[in-house]
């Protein structure tokens, strides 16, 4: 086995983008929608911005990456956010009418997906018991 200390520097993960179309839409759905907090909100350069959201006391945040001429939005982000109480944050999300499964899977654990303002699939899991 490799000795991995000599390999890497790593030390955690910080951020995840997303890919969006307009940052100031999805900024306000991941604060209003989903009631996370602003981490970053920096412009630089000529026009560009940097924005990280995550819910309340969270490591690592969701960067709000505004694409590229030609890349898309509504992707399979692959994150999975926890939550104590699945069903609760499924009626609450489906009331403000956010795009959610029509019901929380129960198997292996309870989790829904929902997307975003631009389309992008996230899951929400249960806390493993």
């Amino acid at each position: 086995m490799p000795d991995t200390e000599a390999l890497t520097h790593i030390t955690d993960l910080r951020t995840v983008g997303v890919p969006v179309a307009a940052q100031d839409e999805a900024l306000e759905f991941y604060l209003e929608k989903l009631c996370f907090e602003t981490r970053l909100d920096l412009r630089y350069g000529e026009g560009e911005r940097w924005i990280e959201v995550a819910p309340s006391g969270a490591a690592t945040t969701i960067a709000l990456v505004r694409r590229s001429a030609g890349e898309p939005v509504g992707v399979d982000t692959g994150i999975r956010l926890t939550s104590d109480d699945v069903g609760a944050d499924h009626a609450r999300l489906r009331a403000l009418g956010v795009d959610v499964d029509s019901e929380v899977m129960t198997y292996p654990i309870p989790m829904f997906t929902f997307r975003d303002a631009d389309g992008n699939r996230l899951v929400i899991v249960g806390q493993e018991g």
